[in-house]
């Protein structure tokens, strides 16, 4: 699905305060709601978005208007910017032979009842096919329950649709984020925002690899620290569209899965598409079946923007 064009302006400020003091900054970047907008608008915007009481002046530099995806500037948006409802569907399809994570069985998809063999057993002119699927949990895009992790955390059956049906998606749009040497996404990108209730969102592009061999080296992921941040901001759920939420290549620690699933917050993994979404202001679902004594199943993910 193509992105929608958004526009940044990137510059340099000097505010200054009517009760003294000001403060300065240097390579900005704010989300616009159009790209026509001048420095004076501009300057309003970021007061706005930084939450600033008796600004005197503002004054920018080195002001540049590009084409860039927005990041969830607060207060920027322009309430005429209103789009025809879509979906966008945030999930890999499964199919036999599949492989996600490096090392896990691939899904076999075998026939329990040829369309063939049904006309023997229906009226003329009807026929079925009914095939049986065996497959890891841990296949395409999934979600993490408690159980996963631990013995005595909730399984499948037991997550509330109120934690995985109509949340409002935060969405953090990382691509320029994190690299090849800084791999972890720390709770400072995750702070500007309030989460209570959300479900939270990190698009960090690693998706485009899915199914290469590429996917399974080099990912990002989410640090401990941050996950043990989203936990205590009460964040409903938390999804990432990279390998793992955790840094697999680190050892066997898995302090991630282990924050957020204690606190009963769960996981979606291996998630797609999410640069179609805005980074704020969808509505996010990932249901599984409710499998008693079972920790992970794959999910039909899927925002309303």
């Amino acid at each position: 699905m193509t992105e929608p064009t958004e526009y940044r302006a990137h510059f340099g400020f000097d505010i200054r305060f009517a009760n003294g003091g000001g403060m300065q900054g240097e390579g900005f970047r704010l989300d616009l709601p159009s790209p026509d907008l001048d420095a004076d608008a501009i300057g309003l915007l970021l007061v706005r978005h930084l939450g600033l009481a008796l600004a005197e002046s503002v004054v920018l530099t080195d002001l540049r208007i590009v084409a860039e995806q927005h990041r969830g500037s607060r207060g920027t948006a322009s309430p005429t910017m209103a789009s025809e409802r879509r979906i966008v569907d945030l999930s890999h399809p499964i199919h036999a032979g599949l492989i996600t994570y490096p090392g896990l069985p691939a899904p076999e998809i075998t026939p329990f009842l040829t369309r063939e063999d049904s006309r023997a057993k229906y009226a003329p002119g009807t026929e079925f096919a009914m095939d049986v699927i065996t497959m890891i949990g841990n296949t395409g895009t999934y979600l993490d329950s408690p159980f996963h992790r631990y013995a005595e955390g909730g399984d499948l059956s037991s997550l509330p649709l109120e934690k995985l049906v109509d949340l409002p998606a935060e969405v953090f749009h990382l691509t320029d984020a994190w690299s090849s040497d800084r791999r972890g996404i720390g709770s400072a990108t995750l702070a500007d925002r309030d989460l209570r209730g959300t479900a939270v969102l990190l698009h960090t592009g690693w998706d485009r690899h899915f199914g290469t061999p590429e996917y399974g080296r080099g990912a990002p992921f989410l640090t401990g620290e941050a996950a043990q941040f989203l936990a205590d901001a009460g964040a409903a759920l938390v999804g990432i569209d990279s390998l793992n939420i955790d840094d697999t290549e680190s050892g066997g620690e898995r302090p991630a899965h282990s924050a957020l699933l204690a606190a009963g917050i769960p996981v979606v993994e291996h998630l797609a598409g999410l640069g179609s979404l805005p980074a704020r202001g969808a509505r996010f679902t990932a249901a599984p079946p409710a499998v008693a004594g079972f920790g992970t199943f794959p999910v039909r993910a899927h925002a309303i923007v």
